[in-house]
Order: structure tokens, then sequence, then C-alpha cells
């Protein structure tokens, strides 16, 4: 069976969800066990469901201290690139790009871009 983009939403608005939960169960529902997870492109990935876990509980952000919102945005076979912008309390406001990998509903391989307000406003020529 092949990703959909609601099917791509919904894995999203999980994310997001595990992520406001701090919860290892909602967390590692997201992957699989051996998923390769990188959190800037050109690193050596984290891998394995329990290693993931680990890595976002190591220094978790407050529930309170951000908003996001990632929408789906291509599906081609079980590969898919999401979009969506992180906003802190403090200021910190982030573009983001997420590159994966489906493996029967779960994901296999995360990979993440993300640019900073500054990076993205007009530059003055």
């Amino acid at each position: 069976m092949s990703l959909t983009l609601p099917d791509l939403q919904s894995w999203l608005d999980r994310y997001v969800a595990a992520w406001r939960s701090n919860d290892p169960a909602l967390i590692g529902a997201l992957f699989t066990e051996d998923v390769r997870y990188r959190y800037h492109p050109g690193e050596e990935p984290v891998v394995g469901r329990d290693a993931v876990v680990a890595s976002w509980l190591e220094s978790p952000d407050d529930p309170e201290s951000w908003t996001a919102d990632y929408r789906a945005w291509s599906v081609t076979g079980d590969h898919a690139a999401a979009t969506g912008e992180t906003r802190y309390a403090d200021g910190d406001h982030f573009y983001n790009v997420f590159v994966l990998v489906f493996r029967d509903g779960a994901c296999a391989e995360f990979t993440e871009w993300f640019f900073t307000e500054w990076f993205v406003r007009p530059r003055e020529h």
C-alpha cells in the first residue's frame, strides 16, 4: 500500500502531538525499529527507534514554548516531503522541510532542513 497525502498529514499531526507530549511511546510509534533520523542533512543519522526516542528526550522543549504547523507537500510511493514552520516563544522562527521514507506506515528515514527567519528574508540590494 502506497502512502497518500492524507496519510502523510496524519503522520505529521502525530509527530507534533508526540513532540508536545514528550511521551516515549508516542514518539517511538512514529518510526520503524531501524529508522535513520537526521536532524541536518549531511550528518550521521541517529539509527534505531530507541536511539531516536532517547535523542528527542535528551533535552525536550517545554510543550508551551513552541507552536508548529507542518503540511504534507508531496508523496510518491513511500517517499514524501513536507513543509512547515516552527515558532518558539522566545522569538525564534524556523521554516522546515522534511524528506521522509515510509515503510508499513511508519517513518524509516527522516531528514530535516530548516532555515531561520533571517535566512529567508529578502535581501536588500
